[in-house]
């Protein structure tokens, strides 16, 4: 799927039809539109008939493969159009009503006429395309109806001040859409935009995306990391917090990884690049926030539904209103039509339309400012209901830094032996207790390994030169028959035979993260009311960190098992459960979950399958992100129940009479101003 940039898409609405009318394409498989980042996730077997197809569809739209275009940089918004239309509004109004002079009043109602088609001439261009196209339901064409129905029953004045404050309305709902998503885009703008590569001393400027693996080069104080590195020379510290939420500066110095994004804070460091740009932190960050948005909430989408329908009920209300009574004999035509009049300007539903998707971009940002990369809004509307969380231990809840404590050999073999062949056993793995092994073996000699196997919730089988290597848990033992009477060993063991014979275990260490208990606490009260540890290690091992978090637990799970226990613990408890993990073996029960979360070490696979991922590793990262999700859910649904109580209070005072076409300009305008307003306190979660 291709992501194209949208210039000149200026409304919410728009963004809905240009998806829904290119989603009815033959040539088109998919269409995404964001309209809080202005993109496009298109995938076409024609993309010179989309083109064209947009050009009919919306003639100002321009698509755009990069975002940095002068489209991008649009020159700042001017107030003094709209100043200049109201003041000429009031003083014309102040010169029919103070002075007598006829000439007075022909020029004052002149000017007022030059100020009706000034301030609407963007609504009678969007009237006219829109009649054009079929589509007779905007709020352009609403507000066209609505004032020519004003002039013919006598309320000139009223007319003209409609289409001004309208107008007015819109420039400060379009100033404030656009402050919205500058604001937004200054969340994730910690992409580096240039990059200094070191060759034969010289020094030479270019751009992240232009990088090559173990490229050299130099960031100065002050500067962001291109892309994730090596350190190969010089001692610094880095502001990580735009990536990680992190506010505590770390220290890095030689043979230490580095991440892209990262803000040099003093001193000179070389870098040897490790991955390429788009493989980097910083760039999934971006790409994940980003499209984010193209996964809608249920909440999103209903508005969506709701927008379609509502307009054209309200209006055909309107119509009601304004005709029905005083053909039953009740009332005039001219108070009626009026009456009918106020109902039609409460009839746009910009002020949801507008605030829902930037509240919830919102609470993605905010999320992202926090160290947690939420997929879409629809996964932090799920979080907002998750009352379960199961949890893997290894990685999860512990730190997973694994420290050999103790080697235990059986009759005939030495603590040397024993190390040895555990060390031959691991040196093609990456799992840290396989680097607590290769760390605590002093002897780093090659190894002749053939026939090397991972097993998933049991270990390893290899042959190292002539021997053939088990290690792993109990279950590895009797998967593959071999004699032993050491079953119920307390605390992370690793069992190791060669040759079908049983040659001892070691014991590892591993402790408990430091806000682990904090973060169960803060989860407990934030609404969640069960949580389980599920996890592949050890009974003991894991019946200690479960007593220290007070819950319940189930050990020596294999991957499947592991799934199974997941499934029975979402069917046991009402509501949406999530499960927080970081291992290969974890992906299924991701994602099986309602909403699974990963750890920032996890593996690729793991991330692949998880929802939400907590980059900063922390557990109280987790409960920051229900924090977010309930804020923004809490946001969303006054927005929704302000937008429309207010609508339905002048539907029934216009009804009735009690409000005027003046105030009926709140109940649109100034509602989607507020609505707008509300929406961006999500950001400051």
């Amino acid at each position: 799927m291709q992501k194209y940039h949208i210039h000149n898409m200026d409304c919410p609405s728009c963004a809905e039809k240009i998806e829904r009318e290119l989603a009815k394409l033959p040539y088109v498989t998919s269409a995404q539109v964001s309209f809080s980042t202005n993109t496009l996730l298109l995938e076409t077997s024609d993309f010179a008939s989309v083109q064209t197809f947009l050009k009919k569809l919306e003639p100002n739209i321009l698509l755009t493969k990069k975002e940095n275009t002068s489209q991008d940089s649009p020159a700042p918004i001017s107030f003094v159009p709209i100043i200049s239309t109201i003041a000429l509004f009031f003083l014309s109004i102040i010169a029919l009503h103070f002075f007598d002079s006829k000439p007075v009043h022909i020029i004052a109602q002149t000017i007022l006429l030059g100020v009706y088609f000034y301030a609407g001439k963007d609504v009678f261009l969007g009237a006219y395309h829109n009649f054009k196209r079929g589509q007779f339901f905007d709020e352009n064409i609403l507000m066209l109806t609505a004032t020519i129905a004003a002039f013919f029953i006598g309320a000139y004045e009223e007319a003209v001040s409609v289409m001004v404050f309208f107008a007015t309305g819109e420039f400060l709902q379009d100033l404030a859409v656009s402050r919205s998503k500058n604001s937004i885009k200054a969340l994730l703008d910690v992409a580096p935009d240039i990059a200094y590569i070191k060759q034969n001393n010289t020094i030479i400027p270019t751009t992240p995306a232009n990088l090559k693996i173990n490229d050299v080069l130099i960031v100065k104080a002050g500067e962001k990391i291109p892309t994730d590195g090596i350190v190969l020379a010089g001692k610094s510290t880095l502001d990580q917090k735009a990536l990680t939420g992190e506010s505590i500066p770390i220290s890095v110095q030689a043979g230490q990884k580095v991440l892209g994004g990262s803000i040099n804070l003093d001193g000179v460091l070389e870098i040897s690049v490790e991955k390429l740009y788009e493989d980097s932190s910083v760039a999934k960050i971006i790409e994940l926030v980003q499209n984010a948005t193209n996964k809608k909430s249920r909440t999103e989408k209903f508005i969506t539904s709701f927008a379609r329908y509502y307009t054209p009920i309200v209006f055909f209300i309107a119509i009601f209103v304004a005709v029905f009574p005083p053909l039953a004999g009740i009332g005039s035509f001219e108070d009626w039509i009026y009456r009918g009049l106020v109902v039609l300007m409460v009839s746009c539903p910009c002020a949801l339309v507008i605030s829902i998707p930037l509240g919830y971009f919102g609470g993605i940002g905010a999320a992202s400012k926090n160290g947690i990369l939420i997929k879409g809004a629809n996964y932090l509307e799920a979080l907002a209901q998750v009352k379960n969380i199961a949890f893997d231990k290894t990685g999860t809840l512990t730190k997973g830094v694994f420290k050999v404590t103790q080697i235990i050999p059986e009759a005939g073999f030495s603590k040397e032996d024993v190390l040895r062949y555990a060390n031959c056993s691991q040196t093609l793995s990456n799992h840290p207790i396989a680097t607590s092994i290769k760390q605590a073996y002093k002897d780093h000699h090659t190894h002749d390994i053939k026939d090397y196997e991972e097993l998933s919730g049991y270990g390893i089988k290899t042959k190292c030169g002539a021997d053939l290597i088990i290690a792993g848990n109990d279950k590895i033992l009797h998967k593959y028959n071999i004699p032993h009477d050491k079953c119920h060993i307390k605390g992370t063991v690793v069992h190791i035979a060669a040759n079908q014979r049983y040659i001892g275990h070691i014991i590892i260490s591993d402790e408990i993260k430091d806000d682990a208990k904090e973060g169960f606490s803060e989860l407990r009260s934030l609404g969640i009311a069960h949580m389980r540890i599920l996890s592949g290690d050890n009974a003991h091992a894991v019946k200690e960190i479960a007593t220290t978090l007070h819950c319940d637990y189930d050990a020596n799970l294999l991957p499947e098992e592991k799934l199974q226990k997941f499934e029975a613990f979402k069917t046991s408890h009402p509501g949406k459960t999530a499960f927080v993990g970081d291992g290969i073996n974890d992906a299924p029960t991701l994602a099986s979950a309602d909403v699974g979360i990963s750890m920032g070490g996890a593996s690729d696979v793991s991330k692949e399958s998880a929802d939400i991922i907590i980059t900063n590793n922390a557990i109280t990262s987790i409960a920051k992100a229900f924090k977010i999700a309930k804020k923004t859910k809490t946001i969303i649904w006054q927005n929704i129940f302000f937008a429309l109580g207010i609508k339905a209070v002048f539907i029934v005072l216009g009804l009735f009479g009690l409000a005027t076409l003046w105030e009926a300009v709140f109940g649109d305008v100034g509602v989607a101003l507020i609505a707008l307003a509300n929406a961006m306190r999500v950001m400051r979660a």
